[in-house]
């Protein structure tokens, strides 16, 4: 009895604090609600400055965000100065004067506006006209119809003297001065068809209608308007994937949508190429070999007036690349690289820039172990390397003929920096005079101006304010901060930047990076339940490194819960060396959870507050996959998950994802199926899927769930009617589900009943 007595006290403390902590979860709901990424975004100004170039100016206008609203403002690059693009009270006047409504100057909103040269000028849209302003005097005159909205089936010649059409599978030739037709071809068809755009993978078909024909014409005119380029597309091998639409916008009677897709190891949409010459009225077919819609990489570009056409390819498998530059006049073609991996070419990173008047090239490729810029002449010949080193090329971001410079993007560069940061860089053709332009340990945003004298560069890491500043583009030095970021707001609502961590991968050797959220009331001396926020997929690094990506994040909601987020990009991931990458290579069913683990059990050592005991998962897309297949594989670490749109089984999935990373179809896609663990299942999982997502088909968690009850497994399931891919995030239901499911099973908290996202 005395036993009882001693207990006693401290099982109604723990009851008294479970109750407490129910009664608190309504404020934590609200909270997390403020942080979800579209209200959160109304607590900062100014954080991303973004320039509209003046023509092939150096002057710039951009927006700035006000106490009241916005303002137009104008950078002038010579006097390094802002000021307002206009008079705001003015030009309000004005547009009241035209359409009788009245707006406050700071709540413009300009439809396409354009400024002079010499800054003293505008032009915009405005009720179907185009307006034109003098800003010297604020006259106002019209000057003529506003853009009308090309006819998507139309296409213009540059001299505006030609119109080709597209029309019963076909093509047609109009000239504008004579209004004389002339059919150019006749042998299109149904299913193999010209110019309407290969990749008609996102089109829905209404199965009780059939495919209608909706063309969309799609053709490359040459620079002197003599001739265009385009393709005759062969569907009529392609299966279609469906969907069922339970709940249509009227009627009783469920809709069955269709669309193209092909998956891997089945025939892919072919495209053959031709050039027409409109003066000759003629149609050459080029030589080169009918090309999977899916492994296109560069092109059709025209390269030397109207008699050279590029066009770059990849052989399904994604293990090498051709560019094929080819004659337009005969039709003959000639392959000028090629490029072979023993894995995969990272399609992504994989660039190609014509310069010197087309008579050189830049190409990028892995090939060494790092992505790095290679210099060639118009025959194919290395003329020299560019870059070199340890380090990541993301992207070429100008080149300035001129002064023989290329200005690039790369990240790994400074090896005391988070590899993943971002910095600007700009060097000569011939590889010489490497300048690290943009010094901070952040990640940059760069947009460099037309003439190539300055740049904007947004930098930033998850755990500063963002910076946005104007720099020189010949020594990076900062010129101007027209803008500066506004987060008091966010700040004052208790948001906590997530911190930046680096630890070892599994192998115990390499740098892996993640981060932390946690919630805005984070207590050291309390035990928190651990979310991991995963997405594997290897094209992506899931781990924010912008302020951007971290404030907005729905990682962010999660914590506020009451759960600390941890996300980590393990080995495989993109933006490392290509070994580090190679890991993902036919091995996608990896996911990385042995990083993962190995990261969330570090972290739990030395920071007694992680309960890694407790821990979750969630994931969209592959990471739906991921978060899935951590509970079947790992069953003895995560214990609840939840996956949104998994890609379950990449045998029908989009080939052209699943080739590139999984390579030609074989065992692995079957070693790697979720459907093939499913009896593995032991803890609280929630499958969810939108009924019209025509990226990730809902036939991936239906077959799943299916596997499941064959195995007699718990699971739980949410189907949600009439939303694709992407849209589901815009169901406050789909959000709070997440939030209740983590809450009642991770937490082990009952969630308020019901609970209403008010303001998403």
């Amino acid at each position: 009895m005395r036993t009882f007595n001693r207990l006693f006290p401290f099982i109604i403390l723990i009851i008294t604090a479970s109750f407490s902590s129910a009664r608190d979860l309504t404020g934590r709901y609200e909270k997390a609600e403020l942080f979800l990424p579209k209200n959160i975004s109304k607590l900062v100004k100014n954080i991303y400055l973004n320039p509209y170039w003046i023509g092939g100016n150096a002057d710039f206008w951009y927006v700035l965000q006000t106490e009241n609203g916005k303002r137009y403002m104008l950078f002038e690059f010579g006097k390094k100065t802002v000021r307002p693009a206009f008079d705001h009270e003015k030009l309000s006047g004005l547009i009241f004067k035209e359409t009788n409504k009245k707006i406050s100057p700071d709540s413009l909103t300009l439809d396409h506006p354009e400024f002079s040269q010499d800054l003293k000028m505008m032009t915009f849209s405005l009720n179907g006209k185009k307006i034109k302003v003098n800003l010297e005097n604020y006259s106002i005159e019209t000057a003529g119809e506003a853009e009308e909205k090309r006819n998507p089936a139309e296409s213009i010649s540059p001299d505006k003297k030609w119109v080709v059409s597209l029309n019963d599978y076909n093509l047609f030739l109009k000239n504008i001065e004579t209004n004389e037709k002339v059919a150019l071809t006749s042998d299109g068809m149904e299913k193999y068809e010209y110019a309407n755009p290969a990749n008609n993978w996102e089109k829905l078909i209404d199965v009780s209608k059939g495919d209608l024909y909706d063309p969309h014409i799609d053709i490359q005119w040459s620079g002197d308007s003599k001739k265009f380029v385009t393709y005759k597309i062969d569907k009529r091998k392609v299966g279609l994937m469906y969907l069922y639409q339970s709940t249509p916008d009227s009627g009783f009677r469920a809709k069955v949508w269709a669309y193209e897709r092909a998956i891997p190891g089945e025939d892919a949409i072919m495209q053959e190429f031709y050039v027409f010459d409109v003066e000759k009225k003629e149609q050459i077919r080029l030589d080169i070999p009918a090309i999977p819609d899916i492994c296109m990489s560069f092109g059709p570009q025209w390269m030397e007036g109207s008699d050279k056409i590029m066009i770059g390819a990849y052989q399904r498998g994604y293990q090498s690349q051709d560019i094929y530059l080819a004659d337009a006049n005969t039709g003959q073609s000639k392959i000028i690289l090629h490029e072979q991996a023993e894995t995969m070419i990272e399609t992504q990173l994989t660039t190609c820039r014509w310069i010197k008047n087309n008579e050189e090239f830049l190409y990028t490729s892995e090939r060494d172990g790092w992505n790095h810029i290679y210099r060639y002449d118009k025959e194919g010949r290395l003329l020299n390397r560019v870059t070199q080193g340890n380090f990541v090329v993301t992207g070429i971001t100008g080149i300035d003929e001129k002064n023989n410079k290329i200005y690039f993007t790369a990240c790994g560069k400074d090896t005391g920096m988070d590899p993943y940061y971002v910095q600007f860089y700009s060097v000569g053709l011939d590889g010489e005079y490497l300048q690290l332009l943009t010094p901070e340990n952040a990640y940059h945003n760069i947009l460099l101006s037309p003439d190539h004298t300055h740049f904007v560069d947004n930098y930033s890491r998850i755990d500063t304010k963002p910076v946005s500043v104007v720099r020189s583009a010949i020594d990076g030095k900062i010129i101007h901060q027209p803008i500066t970021a506004d987060t008091e707001a966010l700040l004052a609502s208790g948001w906590r930047f997530p911190e930046p961590f680096k630890t070892k991968a599994r192998d115990g050797e390499t740098d892996i990076y993640g981060a932390i959220y946690y919630p805005s009331d984070f207590d050291p001396n309390k035990k928190y339940p651990i979310i991991d926020g995963t997405y594997s997929g290897p094209q992506a690094v899931r781990t924010p490194k912008t302020f951007n990506s971290a404030y907005r994040s729905f990682d962010v909601s999660f914590a506020e819960l009451g759960f600390i987020v941890v996300t980590v990009d393990g080995l495989g991931t993109a933006m490392r060396s290509k070994k580090f990458h190679d890991f993902s290579y036919k091995n996608l069913g990896d996911i990385g959870a042995e990083d993962h683990i190995k990261a969330i059990k570090a972290l739990a050592a030395e920071r007694p507050y992680l309960d890694s005991t407790k821990v979750g998962i969630y994931g969209h897309s592959a990471g739906g996959y991921d978060a899935c297949r951590a509970l079947l594989t790992h069953p003895e670490f995560y214990s609840v998950g939840i996956s949104s749109a998994g890609n379950h089984d990449n045998r029908i999935a989009k080939a052209w994802w699943d080739e590139q990373y999984q390579g030609l179809i074989g065992a692995h896609y079957d070693e790697q199926s979720n459907f093939n663990l499913a009896a593995n299942l032991q803890g609280k999982l929630l499958l969810v899927h939108g009924d019209l997502d025509n990226n990730v088909n809902p036939t991936s968690t239906l077959r799943l769930a299916g596997e499941f009850v064959k195995h007699n497994k718990d699971f739980d399931m949410l189907i949600i009617p009439n939303k694709n891919h992407g849209s589901v995030f815009e169901v406050p239901y789909f959000l709070r589900k997440r939030w209740d499911y983590f809450v009642e099973n991770l937490a082990g908290i009952d969630p308020p009943k019901n609970y209403e996202l008010k303001s998403y």
